[in-house]
């Protein structure tokens, strides 16, 4: 199943995490619908909820991932070093597609290329990765218009619209 026992944050945002057989409806309802309700909630709409929650449930329709244990918001600032010895931290954990750790890593600032290579040749990732990554990094951009404000809502708007959401 997908997501997690309890609720935990993302940064400063709530993150929901109500247990899921279906990851489009995971993906959907808990976290693009959740982000957008968060927004609407502070007078901030950014789209018709229920049609981009539908749209996102639609788009990941027959997607079944393998439930992977997720960071939930691997970037560059969550990773270092600690006694010489590579450390993540700051997690917003749940379980679900292991692409969306991936698609986060690619958003603001990638890892060096040799991290995707080994990643690849470890588990190479589905050829429909790409068609979801930009959905995935949605909810990233959602929930940076959150906690930012300012361009990151209008990025989102920009991505609902590219996505045809």
């Amino acid at each position: 199943m997908y997501g997690w026992q309890e609720d935990n944050f993302i940064g400063l945002t709530p993150q929901a995490n109500q247990w899921h057989k279906k990851w489009s409806t995971f993906f959907a309802e808990q976290r693009i619908g959740y982000q957008l309700q968060l927004l609407a909630e502070r007078g901030e709409p950014i789209c018709d909820i229920d049609k981009a929650v539908e749209a996102v449930s639609r788009l990941l329709k027959g997607h079944a991932p393998l439930a992977s244990m997720l960071h939930g918001d691997l970037w560059q600032g969550n990773i270092g070093f600690h006694k010489d010895k590579p450390t993540i931290f700051d997690p917003a954990f749940y379980y679900g597609d292991r692409e969306t750790d991936i698609a986060m890593t690619e958003l603001f600032s990638r890892f060096h290329d040799d991290f995707y290579q080994a990643y690849q040749d470890q588990w190479p990732l589905d050829e429909g990765y790409a068609y979801r990554k930009p959905v995935y990094q949605l909810y990233h951009v959602l929930n940076h218009a959150l906690m930012f404000g300012g361009h990151y809502a209008d990025s989102a708007k920009a991505m609902l619209k590219n996505m045809d959401l």
